[in-house]
């Protein structure tokens, strides 16, 4: 049927030869995508009618929050600090416990297949678990505060920084690790001396760039009681406060600016 629709074309070689060009699948992709669009409209409900008649609805609040209530700054440097300080300890503590997690999933360093698939399958279950819920069970055990934050953020960072490790793990040089290991020391230690050194930076420039996104992730998750300035966006959302909404926006902005330009400076110096 394929052949039919889209004939390969015939090419003509310079021997008298007549060869069959490759087809291309880009119109069977083009076809798949739009049958999934159209799906995926009746799923969702989507309706363009709507969209066009209430988009400006979007931008009331945003003007509400013009100016920003400048007189709420003192109100927001506290929980400010605290999303910041359990973005960086949950972001250090993940970084590290990846490592010895990534080391059990790599099939070129550990040679049993149960050991590798089970930490792949620990790895792709933590993936898939969202970060808000993460944290709403994180409050259930730990109790309101950000205790429960720093546990979500923690959980977020093992799985991210360690499927990232594990795939560069996969793909260093062995050559130095077999040489190590022929001169008698066990894979812990060649993994120590020979691979890890090879990984090193794009391990410290991915948990760099994954605590950029734990600052942003943080904010919201004062919205299942995990602390942080969550708490104060989801007062004032609630009260309808939007110019002091703009206030905690504005001072978010500002700080997650700062923090992705200095891990920005250090990631290109890793590199």
């Amino acid at each position: 049927m394929y052949d039919k629709i889209f004939p390969p074309k015939k090419i003509a070689l310079p021997n008298g030869k007549v060869v069959l060009e490759k087809r291309s699948r880009v119109p069977v992709i083009l076809v798949l995508l739009l049958i999934a669009a159209y799906f995926s409209i009746k799923f969702t409900g989507f309706s363009l009618s709507v969209l066009a008649e209430r988009w400006n609805e979007f931008f009331v609040i945003i003007i509400d929050m013009i100016p920003p209530k400048w007189d709420y700054t003192p109100h927001i440097w506290k929980p400010l600090l605290d999303t910041i300080k359990m973005s960086l300890l949950g972001s250090v503590l993940g970084s590290i416990v990846a490592i010895p997690i990534a080391y059990l999933a790599s099939t070129n360093v550990v040679k049993s297949k149960i050991v590798v698939a089970i930490t792949k399958v620990f790895l792709s279950i933590l993936r898939t678990m969202p970060t808000l819920v993460t944290a709403l069970i994180a409050t259930f055990v730990f109790g309101l505060g950000t205790l429960a934050g720093t546990v979500a953020i923690f959980i977020f960072t093992v799985a991210y920084v360690g499927k990232l490790l594990y795939e560069q793990i996969e793909n260093v040089n062995m050559g130095a690790f077999e040489a190590m290991e022929s001169l008698g020391m066990n894979r812990i230690q060649a993994f120590r001396y020979a691979i890890f050194p090879q990984v090193l930076p794009n391990y410290l420039s991915t948990s760099l760039f994954c605590f950029e996104g734990n600052v942003r992730y943080a904010a919201i998750l004062g919205y299942v009681g995990a602390g942080g300035i969550g708490l104060l966006l989801n007062e004032g959302l609630g009260w309808r406060d939007y110019a002091s909404v703009g206030m905690i926006l504005l001072t978010l902005v500002i700080t997650v600016f700062i923090i992705e330009r200095v891990s920005e400076h250090f990631r290109k110096r890793l590199i």
